[in-house]
């Protein structure tokens, strides 16, 4: 069974900024009928009022859709860009030091050790 919906009430709702009401009473299903305009005395422009709200609220709900999308493509950037700065993973082992190096390392420990005499 299809929903009734009251366009007075929906103009009621959206003249007192409560357009949660507003949507829950079917704001976003409202179409225009050809006695809405005369059903609320003072308010010719109940049609106009109520197609502009329903505009005004699709264009937020997009707007927020692309900031999401956008928030999501700046993280995973942001992501892709750690993980090209990470240093590599550390190797298990120590790397073995040259010969030219450990020869000066082995004559500079065994200087150390040795006896200091007079």
């Amino acid at each position: 069974m299809a929903r009734v919906i009251d366009p007075a009430l929906l103009l009621q709702r959206v003249l007192a900024d409560d357009l949660d009401g507003a949507v829950q009473a079917g704001l976003m299903e409202y179409a225009p009928g050809d006695a809405d305009g005369s059903r609320v005395s003072g308010h010719p422009d109940l049609p106009q009022r109520l197609l502009q709200a329903q505009h005004q609220l699709r264009q937020a709900w997009a707007a927020r859709e692309r900031y999401r999308a956008r928030a999501v493509r700046l993280a995973r950037r942001d992501a892709e860009r750690d993980a090209r700065r990470a240093p590599p993973p550390a190797p298990d082992q120590k790397p073995a030091l040259p010969s030219a190096a450990a020869a000066i390392l082995a004559r500079a420990k065994a200087r150390a050790a040795a006896p200091k005499g007079n």
